[in-house]
């Protein structure tokens, strides 16, 4: 992979579909190769032959043989290092928590226009998660939990955890949110994976969820 240019899966059943999302990743700039998969068992006997990990997959839910939720479980477990951007149809939040709980990176409607993808493509890349607005609003109705203090208290998260974890959640990267509390990307990682192990949760995806579900960030 070329510097800026990503390796991407799509994992989908219906072939058109498949074919039709390849063709308009092909568009984006920042995609290198594109590798297709029918179903989660084609997906996981293609990367076991692949000499490089892709650097995301596209997932639908939805499959035969074993589906994506399945295969959201394999991979996080087995290729961590993996980002997954689901791509479906269903849009009950109930099934997007799961996910996210899951340690998806994204949750993309099939209904989304090229340029939402690609957008989508980008922020997965960039910042470990993506959720657009009318999904993000779905799944965090009704989740508010009880006041912030006391979860702080209870995490021992720290002031500058909370600083970190706000910029995390304003789409920052690790040099960015460095930058801005002048402190070393590599200060900030740690800061980050502190974060991820105090509150039990597998990707930024599922921290920026956790921030907003209990009132330590505001949308």
């Amino acid at each position: 992979m070329t510097e800026n240019k990503i390796d991407i899966v799509v994992t989908d059943d219906h072939m058109l579909f498949r074919k039709g999302m390849a063709a308009l990743l092909e568009d984006f700039e920042m995609v290198e190769n594109i590798y297709e998969a029918g179903n989660g068992v084609q997906l996981l006997r293609l990367l076991e032959g692949l000499d490089k990990h892709p650097d995301l997959i596209l997932l639908d839910i939805n499959m035969p043989e074993m589906d994506g939720v399945e295969v959201a479980g394999f991979l996080r477990r087995d290729y961590p290092d993996i980002r997954i951007l689901i791509l479906s149809m269903e849009d009950a939040p109930q099934l997007v928590t799961h996910l996210i709980n899951e340690g998806v990176n994204g949750y993309l409607l099939k209904s989304a226009d090229p340029e939402e993808l690609e957008l989508a493509v980008k922020k997965v890349i960039k910042n470990d998660f993506y959720f657009s607005g009318s999904l993000s609003g779905a799944v965090l109705q009704g989740m508010k939990s009880t006041g912030s203090h006391d979860l702080v208290k209870k995490l021992k998260l720290t002031k500058r955890e909370l600083e970190v974890l706000k910029l995390l959640c304003e789409e920052l990267t690790a040099t960015e949110i460095g930058d801005r509390l002048g402190l070393s990307a590599r200060t900030v990682e740690g800061h980050k994976y502190n974060l991820l192990d105090k509150t039990e949760t597998k990707n930024i995806a599922g921290l920026v969820i956790f921030a907003i579900k209990n009132n330590l960030y505001t949308i």
